[in-house]
């Protein structure tokens, strides 16, 4: 199978974007591994509103991407906070690639705003390489092919053939839609279109 003949059904990359590539979504990992944890913060730092923030977060914590961790202040009710889990870690090499690009492409004439360094003091950077230790590699080096749970793409039904052809020009002009009860004509109940010309029925009425 080729590309085009695999269904996009069960891609990977389209269920993820839809578990996260929402904006709100996405900006609050981004703050999640930048060590915001509480709703508070979240909607301070992000300008969210408390509806849309605990849907999102809600919808965060079931996909497993983060996990609510108990918490309780002094003199405070018990409150939850917010922290990404080894699967919401995963996405980190997709969020430092498009931090990449955006530093790139859109960033401000004086630079980027941020930086993600390492420790020991160097950028990091998101680059491209195979399970034997091959790369950075170019789009041009990398190859897709089928996997074990692809499946053939279903081709959708032919357009139906039995439908009345409308017909362009003829003697009258526009369409007379009857919905129900008696037409000029004394059409009974029903929907019926009438064509502008004469069709093959020699201008019996057209079923939508």
């Amino acid at each position: 199978m080729g590309w085009l003949e695999t269904s996009t059904e069960n891609r990977t990359v389209q269920r993820t974007p839809n578990l996260v590539g929402e904006k709100w979504s996405l900006l609050l990992v981004r703050d999640a591994m930048n060590g915001v944890r509480s709703f508070d913060d979240f909607r301070r730092h992000i300008g969210l509103s408390e509806a849309v923030l605990a849907d999102r977060l809600r919808t965060l914590v079931a996909a497993g991407i983060l996990e609510t961790v108990a918490y309780r202040e002094p003199g405070s009710r018990p409150r939850h906070e917010y922290r990404p889990t080894p699967e919401g870690w995963d996405l980190r090499p997709a969020m430092i690639a498009l931090k990449q690009r955006g530093d790139r492409c859109t960033a401000d004439p004086g630079g980027p705003p941020l930086e993600v360094r390492h420790a020991g003091g160097g950028s990091l950077r998101a680059v491209i390489v195979c399970d034997e230790d091959h790369g950075p590699l170019t789009p041009q080096q990398a190859r897709t092919r089928p996997g074990p749970s692809a499946r053939p793409r279903v081709r959708p039904a032919p357009p139906r053939s039995d439908r009345p052809a409308w017909r362009a020009g003829g003697s009258g002009v526009g369409c007379a839609v009857v919905l129900g009860g008696q037409s000029a004509a004394g059409t009974s109940e029903g929907m019926v279109v009438r064509s502008g010309g004469r069709g093959p029925g020699d201008g019996a009425p057209a079923a939508c």
